[in-house]
């Protein structure tokens, strides 16, 4: 089946242009002109993904994306103008799952968006032969990008996953907000002023107690975070 992919853009070319590149590879696509009118359709019909523009008329593309976030584990794509990293930072703290610069070229937007759906189709799809992550009562599967907790799958965004998984990985030690950037989501700050990755753990948290988890995210202050279980917390 045909994914459907909403695009909210006030520039009517690149609409056009995003539209007509990514109907040619196969996928339904609906357009809008404004970040209100795609949030309203979504929540009749929601869409398999979204990309916004940040400059819009209404709600900005970053507001538009935070609601989102809250409604769905929707794949979303930044598209803007707007390329310093300090955008880029505020769209990932806000939940989106990529951000792209304009101008664009036309391999990039289509090769990012194949690259979002190949990684939820990796969640789907049944692995014979894979090796689970397991830590305190969550179990990650690498190789379907899936987790659960207690036996229960847990609906995580591909970010949530990348960072719970590093995270684990380096359950010995504390992991700084700079080394998270870096590692997750392939940015190269020379100075951090924002707790970017704040957002994104604060998501994790209410996830893990929402399912009772005995694992939990540390805030060490001034430097970034780790990851413990139960066993941990009552040694020290």
């Amino acid at each position: 089946m045909s994914k459907t992919i909403y695009i909210a853009d006030d520039e009517e070319n690149i609409l056009e242009l995003m539209s007509s590149l990514l109907k040619k590879e196969g996928f339904i696509v609906k357009t809008f002109n404004n970040g209100i009118d795609l949030l309203d359709e979504f929540y009749v019909s929601p869409a398999n993904l979204v990309i916004l523009d940040i400059i819009m008329p209404g709600m900005d593309g970053l507001s538009i994306c935070a609601l989102l976030r809250k409604l769905s584990n929707v794949p979303i794509i930044i598209v803007s103008a707007l390329d310093s990293e300090i955008d880029k930072v505020t769209g990932i703290t806000l939940g989106c799952d990529d951000y792209i610069s304009k101008p664009f070229s036309h391999l990039e937007l289509v090769a990012r968006v194949k690259a979002i759906f190949r990684r939820i189709q990796l969640d789907q799809e049944p692995q014979v032969f894979s090796l689970d992550l397991v830590f305190g009562d969550i179990t990650i599967n690498e190789q379907q990008r899936s987790a659960s907790i207690k036996g229960e799958k847990v609906n995580l965004t591909q970010t949530e996953f990348s960072l719970i998984t590093y995270l684990i990985k380096n359950s010995n030690r504390a992991v700084s907000r700079e080394e998270l950037l870096r590692k997750i989501w392939n940015f190269k700050l020379k100075e951090l002023d924002s707790r970017a990755t704040d957002d994104a753990v604060k998501r994790l948290r209410k996830k893990l107690t929402f399912y009772n988890s005995n694992v939990a995210i540390q805030t060490v202050r001034g430097y970034g975070f780790r990851i413990f279980c139960d066993v941990d917390k009552k040694r020290t």
